[in-house]
This record gives C-alpha cells, sequence and structure tokens, in this order.
C-alpha cells in the first residue's frame, strides 16, 4: 500500500482550512472529486475516519482536528527546507509569497513590485492582499513568506522591522474648509466615516479619536477608503485616511484636507515574518525595497 505523501498532507491541509471540498479544491487548483479520491485515499491508508461528511458542511472528526494541526506543522518544516536551498544561493530567487494590509497595497505595492522586478528578475512574486489577521494567520502557517502590516504585531514568534511612520488625515467635505479643524475627540459629532471592522487601520482611528464603545457601533462604515472619500465627497461626515492614501483618493473627490493638533496621529508601517524563516537575510532586503518605494512616494 502507498505510503501518506505530501499531497495527501497538503490537500487534507487545504481541506480542514477551508472547511469545504469545493473551495478546498479551488485553493489547490484541481477539481472536487479529485480532492475527495485524496481524501478517502488518505483515511484508508491511516485507518480511520478523517471528515464528517454532510450535505451542506463538512467538519474534521476529532482525530482529523489533530491531524491536521500535525500535517500543518509538517508542510511548514518542508516549506522551510525548500526556503533554506533558496537562501543558500545568494539573491532571492523563485516564488515570493507578500501579504499587504488594504490600506497600504494600493498605493505602495505597484511600485515595490516594480522595483523588485529591476532588481530581482527571477523573483516571482505573489501579492496577497487582505486584513490583519488574515495575513498573521497565513504567516504563522507558512502560507505566506512575509506581510507587510500597521505595527506592532506583538506576536513572539516574528520579527517585526519598522520601515516608515505616515501621519493621519482629516478628510472634510471641500466646504468646511475655512471651518476651524475640530480635535480628535469631536470628530464623532461630525459624522466620522470609518472603514469595516477587521481592519487594523480603523481600530487606530477609533484610538486616536478616544471614542467611547458605544459611539463606534453607531458610525457609518465603509468597504474601502475610496468609498469613505467618496461619501465624505458627498457631504457626508468625515474621514480620516493615511498620507499616501491622499495623492490617489483625493484627486477626484471635491473635499477639503486637514492636519490634526499634536500629538498628530500616525501610524508605523513595517514588514514581518516568521522567527524560525531561512530567508531572513533575503527579506530584510526587501524590507529595504519597501522603504525605499515609500521614500520615493514623498
Amino acid at each position: 500500500m502507498n505510503a501518506i505523501s505530501m499531497k495527501h498532507l497538503r490537500y487534507f491541509d487545504a481541506l480542514a482550512r477551508q472547511g469545504h471540498f469545493g473551495r478546498a479544491a479551488e485553493d489547490r487548483s484541481i477539481t472536487q472529486p479529485a480532492l475527495s479520491v485524496q481524501i478517502r485515499e488518505l483515511e484508508e491508508l491511516i485507518g480511520a475516519r478523517l471528515v464528517e461528511r454532510g450535505a451542506r458542511q463538512t467538519r474534521l472528526t476529532g482525530l482529523g482536528e489533530e491531524f491536521a494541526r500535525r500535517a500543518r506543522d509538517i508542510l511548514r518544516s518542508v516549506d522551510e527546507l525548500h526556503d533554506l536551498a533558496r537562501a543558500s544561493k545568494g539573491p532571492l530567487t523563485g516564488r515570493l509569497r507578500i501579504g499587504v494590509i488594504p490600506t497600504v497595497a494600493p498605493y505602495l505595492l505597484p511600485r515595490v513590485i516594480s522595483d523588485l522586478t529591476d532588481r530581482f528578475p527571477a523573483l516571482d512574486i505573489r501579492p496577497r492582499e487582505t486584513v490583519t489577521r488574515e495575513l498573521v494567520e497565513d504567516l504563522m502557517e507558512a502560507r505566506l513568506d512575509a506581510a507587510i502590516v500597521a505595527l506592532p504585531i506583538s506576536e513572539h514568534s516574528l520579527t517585526e522591522i519598522a520601515l516608515f511612520q505616515e501621519e493621519f488625515v482629516l478628510v472634510r467635505p471641500a466646504a468646511h474648509a475655512t471651518k476651524p479643524v475640530p480635535r480628535p475627540d469631536e470628530l464623532h459629532e461630525q459624522g466620522l466615516l470609518l472603514l469595516a471592522e477587521g481592519h487594523c487601520f480603523r481600530e487606530q482611528a477609533i484610538s486616536f479619536c478616544k471614542l467611547p464603545p458605544f459611539t463606534s457601533r453607531t458610525l457609518m462604515e465603509g468597504s474601502s477608503l475610496s468609498t469613505l472619500v467618496q461619501m465624505v465627497s458627498a457631504g457626508i461626515g468625515v474621514t480620516l485616511i493615511p498620507e499616501m492614501a491622499v495623492p490617489v483618493e483625493t484627486r477626484s473627490a471635491s473635499v477639503s484636507l486637514a492636519r490634526l493638533a499634536e500629538p498628530t496621529p500616525k501610524r508605523t508601517v513595517g514588514m514581518v515574518w516568521r522567527k524560525s524563516t531561512p530567508l531572513a537575510e533575503q527579506l530584510l532586503t526587501i524590507a529595504d525595497a519597501v522603504q525605499q518605494a515609500a521614500r520615493q512616494r514623498d
């Protein structure tokens, strides 16, 4: 009988993460019947059920949950062996899986990718844009090599490198240009618009504005900074956006910009990666490229 293969483990890991055969098959770029065959074969090899199959829902058995944890550890170690071989070759080559939060990606990522492609022609950059929580989870499970996020993350198994700081800018309707700039704790009275829950920028804005918990639940929300700015342009409230987003998001909007009084709200943008990765030296080079791209933006 065949032994358990890496293919079995990767397919089962996808199923454990997605909780659905169709999504797991899509994750691994195969058909659902092919995935099902591999999972059945894996169960036959170990002589036990790993998955409870329902009409609409797939659940792991108790053994399946423990098996998933062990499989994930094995896959992470194997991926790091590949990284060790890549690191021994010197300059970065091959696939680089880098995550970026949505309030950075549109404004910085194109220049970063362009610069890295020029410097490392053999580098295959695979960006992923999503919220911090998902990026950290993907990093911990070795589905990403590094991520560009707002610091701190405060996860003991990750290395954090601060790259630059940027201020938050107040965006108001154009008609408010001559009005006094409100204090941060007064912004909620003017209809402060925030990103939806899950975005770290939302939590930073709430913290800087010293909003009470009940207030944050009544604020209007948007799915992107672009949506928020356009809502302000329509006369619906005010918002805060990071400095790097200003040229892109306000160029076609009827808004006015203002700086808040000291202490000006700021965020620190940096890169994080697993402390165990063999690519640490190469990722420092990537971090330097991101930092230079941020300077060129100024």
